[in-house]
């Protein structure tokens, strides 16, 4: 199902994330336009996780029409089979930039699953998967299918909408810091050595789409005014 209701978070980056585009959308706004460089008076509008929408989430053909854009080189069901990414967040400057974010609280969320696609759907992921290695110079032999899946993959649909459609599109991972309830990392550099470690295993350090890829960090503690 391509819009995915969520009930409310009630604890790790589902509930941050959904305070912090709900309650604080300036302090994500804020970090999003400082390291982009966008200008202050650029306004970004954020289309989920919504509160009047039940929070949902957006995969497939539905986040393209909800962020009202047009795939027309190529376009979303050529690139890649359905059940694809489930966005955490997903905003929409007035200047026609795209965020399309993805959210953690805590490290072992990096660490996610290989794709659970079968024969046909895989092959095509894999595809695709080995065609955004080689466009971003990947220099690792590992099958992206398989590795670091949730992070591969985002970076094929920001490879899709940034250099096959020529679109303004940013993949924001939003890393939040203190949640201890999820005993999450107490830092940015805590984060930093784990992403540092993903980025080596996949062989890109640095990229083609580096400057298109946000790293944010947020003190979860973001409702009394702290961030980092």
């Amino acid at each position: 199902m391509p819009r995915i209701l969520q009930s409310k978070g009630q604890k790790g980056s589902l509930k941050w994330i959904q305070l912090l585009v709900n309650q604080s959308p300036h302090i994500l706004n804020a970090q999003v336009k400082r390291n982009l460089g966008l200008p202050e008076n650029e306004e970004i509008a954020w289309c989920s996780p919504k509160t009047e929408d039940d929070y949902a989430e957006y995969r497939d053909q539905a986040f393209i029409d909800l962020l009202g854009i047009d795939l027309v080189n190529v376009p979303l069901k050529e690139f890649w089979p359905s059940r694809g990414p489930q966005w955490d967040g997903l905003a929409k400057s007035n200047e026609g930039n795209i965020f399309l974010v993805e959210a953690k609280a805590h490290i072992s969320e990096i660490n996610s699953p290989g794709s659970k696609a079968k024969e046909k759907s895989l092959y095509r992921i894999q595809a695709r998967l080995e065609e955004t290695k080689a466009y971003l110079g990947g220099t690792a032999e590992i099958d992206w299918s398989a590795s670091f899946y949730q992070y591969t993959n985002r970076l094929a649909h920001l490879y899709l909408l940034r250099v096959l459609n020529n679109l303004p599109a940013y993949l924001v991972f939003v890393y939040f810091v203190n949640d201890r309830e999820m005993d999450g990392p107490r830092s940015k550099a805590e984060w930093e050595g784990a992403i540092k470690l993903l980025h080596t295993y996949l062989g890109i350090n640095r990229h083609r789409l580096s400057k298109y890829v946000l790293e944010l960090f947020i003190d979860v503690d973001f409702a009394s005014g702290s961030s980092i």
